[in-house]
């Protein structure tokens, strides 16, 4: 339960970070620009603990960098950039249910690259949780119901295709991220280490793109003030909390416990900015509750 508890708290941290995150979005800050600022700060603060794991990365298997890679390359970075780019090929909603499917891919790499068991029990907890995500969506589901458009027009229109690819690649980056984290814990790097790691190879996957980019570092004092603020509570304590959790969890249960995310965002719009809550949401938390504490004290 202590590893759940420590994944639930970095849920709580990124939802809080929406209140800053969606705001600078809204206001022309485009996605790049707050995803780059993010891993530069980031790489800055983490450089001391980069230089003084430079013996052990210089004898690291290739394999390791490869993890790393998989962790902030294409977890941290290029999946955000990813799932943000999706919205403009897809209707928003859609984006967002189809990133609910996150967890079966991290189950699914979780048992093939980690080795862990998935017994019968934990795969019907998992449909469990997997429901209470989707009614903690239902507002989602609702808009796309209303939206006035035919299944087919809605699933299939000019660039939708470019859209399910960037939610596809968002969805197994983020997946593929637990699982690779996880790797990283087990064959014995430290959190900070692997936070480092994470932070820089994010950066450095986000440097090609830095030459189509021509509002980077003309931002306000203020928007440089918003982000800086966001990595301390996303970046930095959200992140140890969450691979604390991890070190203690499984990854399949960790993916699991990660779909609090959209749940603790609903309750601190709900709280911060008016936004209803409705029953079915509570009920969907609820049954993400339910199932993902019974996976922990089970087991499973």
């Amino acid at each position: 339960m202590v590893g759940f508890l420590f994944v639930f708290s970095a849920c709580c941290l990124w939802a809080l970070d929406t209140l800053i995150r969606y705001p600078l979005l809204n206001s022309g800050v485009n996605a790049y620009a707050i995803v780059f600022y993010e891993h530069l700060i980031l790489s800055v603060i983490f450089l001391v603990v980069f230089f003084k794991s430079l013996p052990k990365i210089w004898n690291s298997k290739v394999s390791h960098l490869f993890f790393f890679f998989m962790v902030g390359g294409v977890g941290s970075a290029l999946s955000t950039l990813a799932f943000t780019q999706a919205f403009n090929y897809l209707n928003p909603s859609l984006v967002i249910l189809l990133q609910k499917f996150q967890p079966v891919v991290a189950i699914s790499l979780a048992s093939f690259i980690l080795k862990e068991k998935i017994q019968k029990p934990f795969i019907l907890w998992a449909i469990v949780c997997l429901l209470g995500a989707l009614m903690i969506s239902f507002d989602d589901i609702l808009r796309l119901t209303n939206s006035g458009k035919g299944m087919y027009e809605l699933l299939f229109h000019s660039g939708s295709v470019q859209g399910y690819l960037l939610v596809a690649f968002s969805v197994f980056g983020w997946g593929a991220s637990t699982v690779f984290g996880k790797k990283l814990v087990k064959i014995g790097y430290q959190d900070e280490q692997i936070m480092a790691g994470r932070f820089l190879l994010g950066l450095i996957c986000l440097l090609p793109f830095l030459p189509f980019q021509s509002t980077i570092f003309t931002h306000s004092v203020d928007v440089f003030g918003k982000v800086s603020l966001m990595v301390l509570v996303s970046g930095l304590l959200a992140m140890y909390l969450y691979y604390h959790g991890l070190r203690k969890i499984s990854a399949r249960a960790c993916s699991l416990t990660e779909m609090f995310f959209p749940f603790m965002a609903v309750i601190v719009n709900w709280m911060f900015l008016g936004a209803t809550l409705t029953p079915i949401q509570i009920l969907g938390g609820c049954l993400l509750l339910v199932g993902s504490v019974i996976i922990q004290l089970k087991q499973y």
